[in-house]
């Protein structure tokens, strides 16, 4: 499965984030972020079925939310690079900054680099160059019970049917284009081939046949013509 949720923060402010699934996850996030430590730090958190990953440095929080199966090597190797990225796009603009500022612009580049890093097949040997992947291995994973979380009770709820928007709309999109076109195809057909009643020679059929066809742009009521065809022959 691929990084569900990421987010970049100043404690609990968040300053962008992207979801490529429905869920709570900005509820969740906020719990979390609030209880995360102020030093500098690397962490995963489990959670169930779920693995919550972050990097704390310079009071900025860099955190992805990921499935169980999901490589722990790739998780940070995301959050090391969109750290990066982003300290280079707004340096300490970030520290002053009010929520979701830079979320109109780092949001896509979040996308991008989720989606990269979840299907990306080489990783290791790009991480081998930079010498990231003996850092990764000594970064803790705890159980999120073990957090101070005051009696409330973290629960995370994720619709991984729901795929990015883009795809959703896509989807929909060809849906409907080629309801339509089966629609258009399905009439022609039936303005070809009569079921019952007179022949296709028979004159007033073929005057019927020869009315043109309503714009294909906007669909006509349903069973015009199958009315038009039955008063005709009812009068033959």
């Amino acid at each position: 499965m691929p990084i569900l949720f990421s987010v970049i923060a100043r404690g609990t402010v968040v300053l962008a984030k992207y979801a490529t699934c429905a869920g709570n996850f900005t509820e969740v996030t906020e719990q979390i972020l609030s209880k995360i430590p102020p030093h500098d730090d690397k962490l995963t958190y489990s959670h169930g079925n779920y693995l919550f990953h972050y990097i704390a440095e310079q009071k900025l929080v860099y955190f992805c939310i990921t499935d169980d199966k999901f490589q722990r090597s790739r998780a940070f190797l995301f959050l090391n690079e969109i750290k990066r990225r982003f300290i280079s796009a707004f340096g300490d603009t970030a520290q002053t900054a009010i929520p979701y500022a830079m979320n109109s612009e780092f949001a896509r580049v979040l996308a991008t680099e989720m989606k990269h890093y979840s299907e990306s097949r080489d990783l290791e040997t790009i991480s081998r160059v930079h010498g990231e992947l003996d850092e990764l291995k000594n970064i803790m994973v705890k159980n999120i019970d073990s957090m101070a979380m005051r009696g409330e009770k973290l629960e995370l709820l994720v619709d991984k049917a729901d795929n990015l928007a883009t795809s959703s709309v896509s989807y929909r999109t060809s849906a409907r284009t080629l309801q339509r076109s089966l629609f258009w195809k399905n009439i022609k057909i039936d303005r070809l081939i009569p079921r019952v009643g007179p022949l296709p020679t028979d004159p007033q059929y073929a005057a019927i046949a020869r009315r043109p066809l309503p714009r294909e742009g906007a669909l006509p009521r349903e069973c015009t013509i199958a009315s038009t065809v039955y008063k005709a022959l009812k009068m033959g």
